[in-house]
């Protein structure tokens, strides 16, 4: 009998410079992939993970190890590499430049399972392409997106600039699941406030849609706008917050509905954000959070 998979979670793993407001620096293995990775396979999901690198910069089976997820890979010529510089306590002002940059993802060199969600965690724009949105959601499978991979670009100087997605509205359609962040959402649809920007990217065509805030994760599917509170104690590990609430939301909707699943993404998010890294706990320290914070 096949393996049948909740998620296959596809990008570059990345190889981090994060260096806080005090110029204190720590390197690590990260990237969307790895952030959502362990989201998913930590909160009870049958996880695949496909990812890109140059096998000497990393090992994919270390990075992952104790997930409990199948780990699939391919060589690229570079690593995907990206150094933040934050410029705040909180981490909500931050320089980045690409140090390294993966080659192109194509449907064709994806894993061949069956899986219920392809959840497209990408670092820059070339990471992927619209045809391979459009590709997955072919399969019958539900398609997940994290906008940010359409919207970064590296630039001639290797710093990154944010620009619009010049064939969203032929790609929208395709997605399942859309996540962006506030700064995303305007960029995309010219409008400043969340929600409005949430109706009006599903008006586009994504089914449902997640705007993320650092106080709260709104969700609109359609019919109606849903919101969460982020009520993390500590931001010791804020980054890969948007990665890890999205991975932890499109994963619980495969068995609840919007609330409920909306509110174990944001108590995920909230509990992960109070140590630095992945998210290495379980269910239940989840559901315990909420049953504390909520």
């Amino acid at each position: 009998m096949h393996k049948h998979y909740d998620t296959l979670v596809v990008g570059p793993i990345s190889l981090d410079q994060n260096i806080d407001y005090q110029d204190f620096e720590r390197r690590e293995v990260g990237g969307a992939i790895v952030q959502s990775g362990f989201a998913a396979a930590h909160s009870g999901n049958v996880t695949a993970i496909f990812t890109k690198l140059n096998p000497k910069d990393a090992d994919p089976d270390a990075v992952f190890a104790g997930t409990g997820a199948d780990i699939f890979w391919k060589p690229s010529a570079e690593t995907c590499s990206i150094r933040n510089k934050y410029f705040t306590a909180d981490k909500e002002r931050r320089d980045c430049r690409s140090m390294g940059k993966c080659d192109p993802f194509t449907f064709e060199e994806l894993p061949e399972v069956e899986t219920s969600i392809y959840h497209f965690a990408g670092l820059v724009y070339g990471d992927f392409d619209g045809e391979l949105f459009r590709k997955a959601h072919a399969t019958g499978a539900k398609v997940a997106v994290d906008v940010q991979c359409m919207l970064r670009h590296v630039e001639d100087d290797k710093s990154m600039q944010f620009h619009d997605w010049a064939d969203k509205l032929t790609y929208l359609p395709e997605i399942d699941f859309l996540k962006t962040d506030a700064a995303e959402a305007a960029i995309l649809t010219g409008l400043d406030d969340r929600a409005a920007a949430a109706r009006q990217l599903h008006a586009w065509g994504a089914k449902e849609v997640m705007v993320t805030h650092n106080t709260e994760v709104l969700i609109y599917d359609g019919t109606q706008i849903y919101t969460c509170p982020i009520v993390a104690r500590n931001l010791s590990g804020r980054t890969g917050r948007g990665d890890t609430c999205f991975a932890g939301y499109i994963t619980e909707r495969l068995r609840a509905d919007v609330p409920t699943a909306l509110q174990y993404a944001a108590a995920l998010v909230s509990l992960k954000m109070e140590t630095p890294g992945p998210f290495k706990g379980t269910r239940e320290d989840v559901m315990a959070y909420i049953k504390e914070m909520y």
